[in-house]
């Protein structure tokens, strides 16, 4: 089985590594867009010729299941990215997790926060999916800016002042913080450390990477198998060149996990 993941950055990191502690006989295609990035500032066109450039990439290794591991490409691209690579390559998006989150704030009644760029932050699409799924709670918008491209870098200096500054900005009594940026999920435990949480402690944290992966392995027509024997192999795209992962996916345990399996190009 192969599952393909695409980003313009270390963003699927996190959901690569979901997919890799279900099925870790799977082989994984990881293709980034280093020429293209970042893909937040660019228009609709521009994210989604990038977009698709990745997909094809991955496409050419034959993948059981592609995940759009990027909010940005799944809100501009995903229609286009489907009709391409479907019914042949089931295509998997990534929708910041807002249901689930609106859900257990409501059995708390704190409120809720969506930790996001500046650009999804002040989205319709973001705004449709807190009317949709969570008009019965109350909801605020983060916007955290330079947090994605703090984590990209793997600097723990840039990490540590963008993710406080998106705290300060984060009301007191939130109790559920939807990560509406694939990258965030790689400091999850920073983020609930600067709104006051240590260890189990602090606000709940609504990641995509779990959800996504089960998704990915249903359309794949597979379920999870956490005692496969650990066989999968990676390739790393580089916008279409295969190369190494990223030195900064090394800075976190999400990387790190992917890192034995090497850049073997299959």
């Amino acid at each position: 089985m192969k599952i393909a993941l695409m980003d313009s950055g270390i963003g699927l990191l996190a959901a690569a590594a979901a997919v890799r502690r279900a099925r870790p006989d799977a082989d994984l295609v990881l293709s980034l867009d280093p020429d293209g990035m970042p893909w937040g500032p660019r228009d609709a066109a521009g994210i989604t010729e990038r977009a698709l450039g990745c997909a094809r990439a991955a496409a050419a290794y034959e993948p059981d299941a592609l995940i759009v591991a990027c909010n940005t490409a799944s809100v501009h691209a995903l229609p286009t990215l489907r009709a391409e690579l479907e019914p042949g390559i089931p295509v998997i998006g990534t929708v910041p997790a807002v249901k689930p989150a609106a859900a257990a704030a409501a059995g708390t009644g704190g409120r809720v926060a969506v930790w996001a760029t500046p650009a999804t932050t002040g989205s319709p699409y973001q705004q449709r999916l807190i009317d949709q799924f969570a008009s019965g709670a109350e909801v605020t918008g983060v916007p955290c800016h330079g947090l994605a491209e703090a984590i990209e870098s793997g600097d723990e200096d840039l990490i540590t002042a963008a993710v406080a500054a998106a705290a300060e900005r984060t009301p007191e009594n939130v109790r559920t913080v939807v990560l509406g940026c694939t990258h965030y999920e790689l400091v999850g435990d920073r983020i609930r450390e600067a709104l006051g949480g240590s260890g189990g402690e602090g606000p709940a944290l609504q990641g995509s990477a779990v959800a996504v992966c089960a998704q990915a392995l249903r359309r794949a027509g597979t379920g999870p198998d956490a005692g496969a024997a650990p066989t999968g192999g990676l390739t790393v795209l580089h916008s279409g060149r295969p190369g190494p992962l990223p030195e900064a996916a090394l800075t976190y345990a999400e990387g790190r996990l992917l890192a034995p399996a090497g850049a073997v190009t299959r």
